[in-house]
């Protein structure tokens, strides 16, 4: 059942997505005028269209393979939620919120490093201390090769020494 409301919610999220997209960036007109061409906001449009597709025929197959099923209910889905807010699936789920609240103001380094400690405390790592060393070098590792060698722009910071130390990292090369 989790599965088909999840399903449900996000087929109606895509569906207002696609009526609600706003193109903001400015669009010359000489582009416009082109009529060989297609405008910036088709291929969201049409990747939202084939998830829409994808989603609704998911939702057809959960519906027809449950068809029957006593646990295919509203109140099997009341006692399995409890079990599943405590799992390390929906742990995981919400270490990414929180790394997506705090990626802008820590910066790149910072969060990556904390996303890997915290993931691998929850898959159950026995010694943290070596743990932490690590999530701290494949952070400021993976921030050299992004920004450094790649020129990809990664999140600073706006916390003055951490966005320092980004910038350190990304003169380095």
């Amino acid at each position: 059942m989790f599965e088909l409301i999840c399903n449900c919610l996000l087929f109606v999220f895509l569906g207002v997505t696609y009526f609600t997209h706003v193109l903001e960036a400015k669009v010359p007109k000489s582009y416009l005028k082109n009529p060989n061409v297609m405008s910036p906001d088709a291929w969201p449009k049409i990747v939202i269209i084939l998830l829409l597709i994808c989603i609704a025929l998911n939702i057809w197959k959960i519906i027809r393979k449950n068809k029957g099923n006593p646990e295919f209910s509203f109140a099997a889905f009341g006692k399995n939620t409890v079990a599943f807010l405590k799992s390390r699936m929906f742990i995981g789920m919400v270490i990414l919120v929180a790394a997506s609240l705090i990626l802008e103001p820590l910066g790149f380094v910072v969060t990556a490093a904390l996303v890997m400690f915290s993931y691998g405390m929850l898959l159950g790592a026995k010694k943290w201390w070596l743990l932490a060393i690590v999530a701290v070098v494949l952070g400021i590792v993976l921030h050299v090769v992004f920004s450094g060698l790649l020129s990809v722009n990664l999140p600073r910071g706006t916390v003055p020494f951490l966005r320092s130390f980004s910038l350190f990292l990304e003169n380095l090369f």
